[in-house]
C-alpha cells in the first residue's frame, strides 16, 4: 500500500487546505513531496493540525475527527463545529481524500453504511465530498472477499451523488470524466487487463507508453 499512499500525496499543491479521512488517508501527510506544505483541517474544529504525539506528552483535549490524539503545528487553531463545517460547507476545504465501500462510473460515492453492522450515520463525510473543491477517493481496488468496488453502479446508500474527482488504488490511478472512468496510471507490475478485470465499468485507456514520454 506505500505505493497508493505516496501517490496520493502528490496530489497537493503547497498551501491546500486538506481534509483527510479517517484510516488510511490519515497517513498520506507523511508522504509529502519536498517543499509542499498544507495546511491539515479537521471536521472536529482544527486548522493546522498535526501529527500524533509521543507517548506521555499528549492533550486529551486535542483528538482528531477519530477520536486519535493528535498535536497542533505553530499557527493552528481550533474552533467550534459551527465554524468548522463553515469552512467545509463554504468551500474554503481545497481537497479532502476518504475512504469508499463503493464508487461508481459517474462519481457517485457510497462510504458510510457497512452491510450487517450498525453505524451511526455519515458523519462529515456528506459535508465534505459536496464541500470540498476536489474529492479524492483512496481505497483498495477490491474487498477482502474479492468483490469489486469500482462499479457501473453503487449498490449501496450514497454519501453524495456526483462527487468524486479521481480514484486511486493499489492498481492505478482513475480519474471520473463525463465519457467515463479514465485510467490515467497503472501501479508497478501490472497491466491495463488486470485493473479492468479488478474493475466492473470499462475503463478508458489514458495511460502514458515509455515510447510517447520519450
Amino acid at each position: 500500500m506505500e505505493w497508493l499512499i505516496k501517490r496520493v500525496a502528490q496530489e497537493f499543491k503547497n498551501g491546500d487546505v486538506v481534509n483527510l479521512g479517517i484510516g488510511m488517508p490519515t497517513k498520506v501527510a507523511n508522504y509529502l513531496p519536498e517543499g509542499v506544505n498544507i495546511i491539515l483541517q479537521s471536521e472536529n474544529g482544527f486548522l493546522g493540525i498535526g501529527p500524533t504525539p509521543e507517548a506521555g506528552v499528549e492533550d486529551r483535549d486535542i483528538v482528531n475527527a477519530g477520536g486519535q490524539k493528535s498535536s497542533i503545528l505553530a499557527g493552528g487553531c481550533t474552533f467550534d463545529s459551527f465554524t468548522s463545517f463553515g469552512i467545509i460547507r463554504g468551500g474554503h476545504v481545497d481537497v479532502t481524500v476518504l475512504g469508499a465501500l463503493e464508487v461508481d462510473e459517474e462519481g457517485n460515492l457510497a462510504n458510510w453504511m457497512v452491510p450487517g453492522k450498525m453505524v451511526p450515520g455519515m458523519g462529515g463525510a456528506m459535508d465534505l465530498v459536496v464541500g470540498a473543491q476536489r474529492v479524492i477517493v483512496m481505497m483498495e481496488h477490491c474487498t477482502k472477499k474479492g468483490d469489486k468496488k469500482i462499479l457501473k453502479k453503487c449498490t449501496l446508500p450514497l454519501t453524495a451523488s456526483k462527487q468524486v474527482n479521481l480514484i486511486i488504488t493499489e492498481m492505478g490511478v482513475i480519474e471520473v470524466t463525463p465519457e467515463g472512468l479514465l485510467l490515467k496510471e497503472i501501479a508497478p507490475g501490472l497491466t491495463f487487463e488486470e485493473v479492468q478485470a479488478a474493475t466492473e465499468p470499462t475503463l478508458l485507456d489514458g495511460t502514458v507508453s515509455e515510447l510517447e514520454t520519450a
